[in-house]
């Protein structure tokens, strides 16, 4: 392309250097930080890191450093809160892992950026691809190093490496498995050289962020759903009215039926196809519990179910 790009378009975007020795870091949550360590490890000068702001956690005034800055402030690196400051970092690439935030093209003018992303774009662009991969059942994931552009982790790609889901994951074991092969695959591309990138090819997916409807264990939907939803994490039913979560359970497929719905045998709940074994629940305002003794004190009465009564959370 015309690096003017054309008439009426703005001029394309400065190229990532194939072998930058010198970086900004942006990321927030914790599976930013391996990626992190990685680069500093691998001999790379991390001139900056940009992180979110610390944040209030639980009960009081007191706020707390992110995992990222925590990681940063341990290897004595400089920590910012404002995305602007990359201009003046002196770097020549910027390494995003899971920022949190959407990068304008005066930044990216500025400095041209790669993106390790947890997905085999185009499927699953956005905010949770490892959650929303997980909850739709997806045999196979991986981890890309990707062009930062305007849109949405459109880019083109670098790197990649796919790996496939096993059946028992959670969202964090899956989340912990790409964050490493995330991180190596992040390290050999700036070091063999990042070259050009590939076009994304495919119908795009997107990622969207989860909320309590997705983690709502419906019961009349099949054992099979229900379980990747506990797997993901935070998924949560009602028992008399009030919110119960579900932090562990174990699928029982077998299609015989245990009748309606949210009915329970033991620790074993009903499903529209197969039933959930409960592991580990937590009743509202109460810490996690295993499930059996939580029953016996509960003194389930014949009939009752989970999820007859109570509204969704806030």
């Amino acid at each position: 392309m015309d690096p003017a790009g054309a008439p009426g378009e703005p001029p394309a975007l400065p190229a990532p250097p194939a072998h930058p020795r010198r970086l900004v870091f942006l990321g927030t949550p914790e599976m930013a930080v391996a990626p992190l360590e990685a680069l500093h490890g691998a001999g790379f000068d991390v001139a900056l890191v940009v992180t979110g702001p610390d944040k209030r956690r639980g009960r009081g005034s007191a706020t707390t450093p992110n995992p990222v800055k925590l990681a940063a402030l341990g290897l004595g690196l400089p920590i910012s809160h404002d995305i602007a400051d990359v201009a003046g970092a002196g770097a020549d690439l910027g390494v995003v892992v899971a920022f949190g935030q959407i990068i304008r093209r005066p930044v990216l003018e500025a400095l041209p950026m790669v993106n390790l992303h947890f997905s085999l774009l185009p499927r699953w662009r956005g905010a949770a691809p490892v959650e929303r991969a997980l909850l739709a059942g997806d045999e196979h994931t991986g981890v890309c190093v990707m062009a930062v552009e305007e849109g949405l982790d459109t880019g083109g790609v670098y790197a990649c490496e796919e790996i496939a889901i096993r059946r028992s994951s959670t969202a964090t074991e899956l989340g912990e498995q790409l964050t490493g092969i995330g991180s190596r695959l992040l390290v050999e591309a700036l070091t063999d050289g990042l070259g050009t990138p590939e076009p994304q090819v495919g119908e795009p997916t997107y990622a969207h962020k989860l909320g309590p409807d997705d983690r709502h264990l419906r019961w009349d939907r099949s054992a099979d759903e229900l379980d990747r939803i506990v797997r993901v994490g935070g998924a949560w039913t009602t028992f008399r009215g009030k919110r119960l979560k579900v932090i562990e359970a174990k699928l029982d497929t077998d299609p015989a039926p245990l009748g309606p719905p949210g009915s329970l045998r033991g620790t074993q709940v009903a499903a529209a196809t197969g039933s959930l074994h409960l592991v580990t629940v937590q009743p509202e305002g109460k810490g996690p519990t295993a499930a059996e003794p939580w029953l016996r004190g509960a003194r389930v009465e014949p009939g009752e179910r989970l999820g007859d009564h109570g509204s969704e959370p806030t």
